[in-house]
């Protein structure tokens, strides 16, 4: 039979068993606490630094269950495909819609790499090019740069051409203000009914434009040229003639007019009314010509100060209409193809007047005589 001293002997031996069991066990979770992360690190790239110390060993032991859904890519005979990335996707949609398209095999192991990366929050809307070709981890990283090799830019009509420049830097051109403002005051085109030695000022044509990145600034001015040439047609150059104006007179005219005019059906009419004052020798006194003259008002933050004082209507420039009789020496902003179009088919009132309705509406009174336009003014 065993003895009392035998008994002692094996339990003794059985905890020193499990001591070192547990230190085994401790030792295997300690390593691989610290080595997983390493393998991972070394298979997929680095984890991000704002994972916690448990957040790390979690998604880099999913990268490594993981593993070729991550770095190898689901075709490799694939060729590209339209893919877009929508204001507002979340990274879980975004990676069920790249699993829907077979740009990748796993969903779940592609958001598991975006939260291990960090690249979850780096997702940017847009348009791209994706191959199920490339691995997950590059499409990863194209995902977190939106930029096209095309860019949308806008002209709004009525914008003068500093207006312009300062759309430059958010366009994502390659185009700073001052070289825009260089090129377009000494612009290259020069077309039979374009004056030489002026800017390119009311012929940088209004809409909506989709531009290589790569556009140099003198072609950017060329083409807004050219756009402002084809809407010029030869009809619409007749109707300039039936009024007695060249196209500069009339594009200058027209840019006025996109001035005054907040309800494009009123340029017609409006057209009229300066026709009809340039017709009888009087001064067109039209506030846009004084807020051009005046340029950037600092306070407000404009280049179209409202209202003007009667010292700002006293400015001494040859853009002031009150100062001065007939047209100003050019245009005082890019119109619109209805502004120019009201120029060349203007409506036939024997209006002499117009001013602001007093009820915010936008629209305006025309009258034919000084005392009927007094009687229009607000109380």
């Amino acid at each position: 039979m065993p003895t009392r001293k035998s008994h002692q002997a094996q339990r003794r031996f059985y905890s020193f068993g499990c001591i070192v069991l547990m230190l085994v066990c401790i030792g295997i979770i300690l390593g691989s606490y610290f080595f997983i992360p390493q393998i991972a690190a070394y298979t997929v790239g680095p984890a991000s630094d704002s994972l916690t110390d448990s957040q790390r060993f979690q998604y880099s032991s999913l990268m490594l269950w993981y593993g070729g859904m991550v770095t190898r890519p689901a075709d490799s005979r694939a060729g590209e495909i339209p893919f877009t990335v929508a204001q507002g996707d979340s990274a879980s949609s975004v990676a069920v819609h790249l699993e829907k398209d077979g740009l990748i095999r796993s969903a779940d192991a592609f958001i598991a790499y975006l939260v291990y990366s960090g690249m979850d929050t780096g997702l940017q809307s847009g348009d791209f090019e994706l191959s199920a070709a490339m691995a997950p981890i590059q499409i990863a990283q194209k995902l977190q740069d939106a930029t096209p090799t095309q860019v949308k830019f806008v002209i709004l009509p009525g914008w003068r051409l500093e207006e312009i420049a300062a759309a430059m830097p958010t366009s994502g051109l390659n185009i700073t203000p001052e070289q825009f403002i260089q090129a377009a005051e000494t612009p290259n085109v020069i077309y039979d009914f374009f004056p030489s030695g002026v800017s390119a000022e009311g012929f940088l044509f209004p809409g909506q434009y989709i531009l290589p990145r790569s556009i140099e600034v003198n072609q950017l001015v060329q083409l807004f040229m050219n756009n402002a040439a084809l809407a010029l047609s030869s009809e619409m150059q007749a109707g300039f003639r039936r009024e007695n104006l060249t196209v500069y007179q009339a594009v200058t005219l027209a840019s006025i007019i996109q001035r005054e005019a907040v309800i494009p059906e009123e340029q017609p009419k409006i057209a009229s009314v300066f026709i009809n004052r340039l017709t009888a020798g009087m001064s067109l006194e039209t506030d846009p010509t004084v807020q051009y003259a005046l340029g950037f008002n600092q306070n407000l933050k404009t280049w179209w100060k409202v209202p003007l004082s009667l010292d700002d209507l006293a400015v001494n420039s040859p853009y002031n209409t009150y100062q001065n009789h007939g047209l100003p020496p050019g245009p005082i902003c890019n119109p619109s193809l209805s502004a120019l179009q009201a120029v060349a088919n203007p409506a036939q009132t024997p209006y002499m007047y117009f001013r602001a309705r007093c009820d915010h509406s936008n629209l305006h009174s025309f009258s034919e005589t000084y005392q009927q336009h007094l009687k229009n003014g607000c109380p």
